[in-house]
């Protein structure tokens, strides 16, 4: 694929450097003189200098022609003209990555709708989905940044006393905007049916709206569900610990975060009400003894210090937090933390290195993403005018079983499909899809 990088920094030269070993055509635009001499230098790829966001320079890198364009300089709102300028001057995909959390707040403007981009993203919100469903669980569907954070997954087990159990899917009556995305059951899962019954101890996923999910966990819950919160806390009041307090719900758990920065302290206690702030230096050992690390269920360390997070990481440890988590920046301490009783180490580069990756893709394909086991993934498709997929209600499609929409998105707005809706031309749609039925399925979503 022909590639076009924005941005020659750490991200952009780094992202430049894992597509050129994949043998693909990448093209990298940068400011700055020195890295384009340091690219052209170290990197078997074409660097040039100038504004990203000019339209002279983005000829000269020959914009037209790429397939994917991917703006990931230092600054936002350059990333996002660029990566607007990218698509309709010919790019087939742009995305922009941006920092500020206004960019992705579609509660004040929709930035990607408005631009016409492909992605918006946020490496601190993708690092701390990544721990949000290591908290949940390691093999939750990744839904959260494929339906711009407007939907809910949630995972729970089937209990005996639950009046689901023992049901086809097809008769319960779920609230709507929920759907079942997944089943299972004796270490293998699949997509949903309404034909599968449901047995004591299968676990469900859950997608919808939080408020419709939460009405329907008391379906499978019964009066058994556990009520008890599960203690988090998180050393590190930064974007990456803010998406992560936001990210997990107030009714499952019981958010303390340490962060050093007054302001920032009183900035977070409004954005977040329901987590508790505490001004502290989570480097200490005294502090996170006083403030209960030790009896928490999950600690994560997420200061932007990678240094920081190793070592109130393994203070936690020692003062017996159940489950240890930290972000670290160096590919070379994955190795490290391990050894030093971290339970899990989040990379930032991988967290990214997963999601470009999965831009790179041909045909009505946006994204993808496979789930841990292997047997699902997750797609991101562009309905586009003649695929067979707009001929036929959700309903009269012959998905059963191989293929779930879990959300639609129209309009600028996301939603859970119901089974008579359909595809229109100009959807962007979100697919669970069987790992064996893939071409079958994908086929269906493009133009013959």
């Amino acid at each position: 694929m022909r590639i076009l990088v924005l941005g020659a920094g750490t991200v952009g030269r780094w992202i430049a450097d894992m597509l050129c070993r994949r043998r693909h055509s990448v093209i990298v635009v940068d400011h700055d003189p020195h890295n384009v001499r340091r690219i052209n230098s170290e990197l078997d790829v074409r660097a040039i200098e100038g504004n990203a966001s000019q339209s002279t320079v983005l000829f000269q890198a020959d914009v037209c022609g790429a397939d994917i364009c991917l703006a990931v300089t230092g600054d936002d709102e350059v990333n996002i003209v660029a990566a607007s300028m990218a698509k309709a001057l010919g790019t087939r995909r742009s995305i922009a990555r941006v920092y500020a959390p206004a960019f992705r707040d579609l509660s004040t403007f929709d930035y990607q709708r408005h631009f016409n981009i492909d992605s918006i993203l946020s490496l601190e919100q993708l690092t701390a989905y990544e721990l949000t469903r290591a908290i949940r669980n390691p093999d939750a569907i990744p839904l959260e940044h494929f339906a711009r954070g407007q939907l809910e997954v949630y995972e729970m087990e089937v209990a005996g006393k639950s009046s689901a159990a023992g049901e086809k899917l097809r008769d319960l009556k779920i609230p709507g905007g929920v759907r079942i995305g997944s089943l299972a059951r004796e270490g293998r899962m699949w997509i949903a049916s309404g034909e599968d019954e449901l047995h004591s101890g299968d676990r469900v996923s859950l997608v919808g709206m939080p408020d419709a999910v939460a009405k329907a966990r008391v379906l499978f819950g019964g009066s058994s569900e556990r009520t008890s919160k599960k203690r988090v806390m998180i050393a590190g009041g930064g974007e990456t610990g803010y998406h992560l307090a936001g990210s997990l719900s107030p009714h499952d758990y019981r958010i303390v975060m340490l962060e050093q920065d007054v302001d920032r302290c009183e900035h977070l206690s409004k954005l977040l009400p329901n987590v508790t702030v505490i001004k502290a230096n989570a480097n200490r050992r005294s502090i996170l003894e006083d403030e209960g690390a030790g009896t928490v269920d999950h600690f994560v360390a997420c200061t932007g210090n990678d240094e920081s997070n190793i070592m109130s990481g393994v203070e936690a440890r020692e003062l017996g937090a159940a489950r240890v988590m930290c972000v670290v920046g160096r590919p070379d301490y994955a190795n490290v933390v391990g050894k030093l009783g971290i339970d899990r180490a989040v990379s930032e580069r991988d967290v990214l290195a997963r999601q470009v990756l999965g831009f790179l893709n041909e045909g009505s394909v946006i994204s993808q993403r496979r789930l841990p086991n292997g047997e699902i993934a997750v797609y991101e498709l562009e309905i586009v005018e003649g695929s067979q997929v707009t001929d036929a209600t959700l309903a009269e499609l012959p998905f059963a079983g191989r293929c779930l929409i879990a959300a639609i998105q129209r309009d600028g707005f996301v939603r859970v499909p119901r089974a008579d809706d359909q595809l229109k031309p100009g959807d962007i749609v979100v697919a669970l899809v069987d790992q064996a039925s893939t071409e079958e399925c994908l086929s269906m979503f493009n133009v013959a």
